[in-house]
């Protein structure tokens, strides 16, 4: 069990020897769990605060005369908030051992200190609360830094990962800029909205997915480039003739598409005089 660091303030050399020799007849140590650490002989303020503080309990021992209760006011006050506890004790008239009951000032020790130990009782309730607040406070301030250290790890993978792809896009802009510098600088480079419209008279050509699979099929990857929007050749006439390709294919399959719709509502026409004569 913790031992409780008592310290006892009193106004001169004189009442040290009175407290000292009122001390030597009480079993603090076994009977409370205290130890008087220091009597401090002083009126001095400044010295008191330096004396007291780090206490946990502080008994403010002066006279019971009005000098004495004004002293220990003033000392209570501010010492209050340098040390656990502050008890004020009156010593009874008398300034040596020859002239003040000993045994009065021993009870009146155990009577402070008993006064101490059922105030700390009263507050004991509100301890007992602030401390549960305080551990519940302190469980959550660990979760959230657990949260904070999880969050940090994933930010700074999420920040090399942010790095990578900015690496990498940077690339993708360079290699596309090339690109169209490339094509810029080529002779037979054609716009495919232009061309398309030039040779076929319509506003919206195909998506470029189609004419890359044709050139696909058609062998054509070391003759014909596609992309951005564009195509390019050496052979002029070679783009002319995929293009036309690529706009049969599309009549066609769009053909095929009408055939099959016409067939399927022609069905749907014959199916109808059929159900209303099985239906008679």
């Amino acid at each position: 069990m913790t031992i409780v660091d008592v310290r006892i303030l009193v106004e001169g050399a004189s009442d040290v020897e009175v407290v000292s020799k009122a001390l030597q007849g009480l079993a603090l140590g076994s009977e409370y769990n205290i130890t008087i650490s220091a009597i401090i002989p002083t009126t001095n303020l400044e010295i008191a605060k330096s004396a007291a503080a780090g206490a946990d309990l502080l008994i403010i021992a002066t006279d019971a005369d009005r000098v004495g209760r004004e002293l220990a006011e003033r000392m209570f006050r501010e010492l209050s908030e340098l040390v656990g506890h502050v008890e004020r004790m009156k010593i009874p008239l008398g300034h040596d051992l020859e002239h003040i009951d000993v045994e009065l000032v021993r009870k009146e020790i155990k009577n402070t200190l008993v006064r101490a130990g059922l105030k700390s009782l009263q507050i004991l309730p509100e301890y007992m609360a602030l401390r549960n607040q305080l551990l519940d406070l302190k469980g959550k301030y660990e979760m959230l830094m657990q949260e904070n250290e999880k969050l940090k790890s994933d930010y700074q993978e999420l920040e090399s990962k942010y790095g990578e792809l900015l690496e990498e896009y940077s690339k993708l802009v360079e290699e596309n800029n090339k690109l169209k510098e490339s094509l810029k600088k080529r002779a037979n480079v054609f716009k495919i909205s232009e061309i398309w419209k030039e040779l076929f008279g319509e506003t919206e050509p195909p998506e470029e997915k189609y004419i890359a699979e044709a050139v696909e099929k058609l062998n054509l990857g070391g003759k014909i480039i596609v992309g951005q929007g564009y195509i390019y050749s050496d052979d002029e006439d070679l783009v002319i003739e995929l293009l036309r390709i690529v706009h049969l294919s599309l009549s066609i399959a769009e053909s095929k598409e009408e055939k099959a719709k016409e067939k399927e509502e022609t069905t749907e026409k014959l199916e109808e005089p059929i159900a209303e004569f099985e239906n008679f």
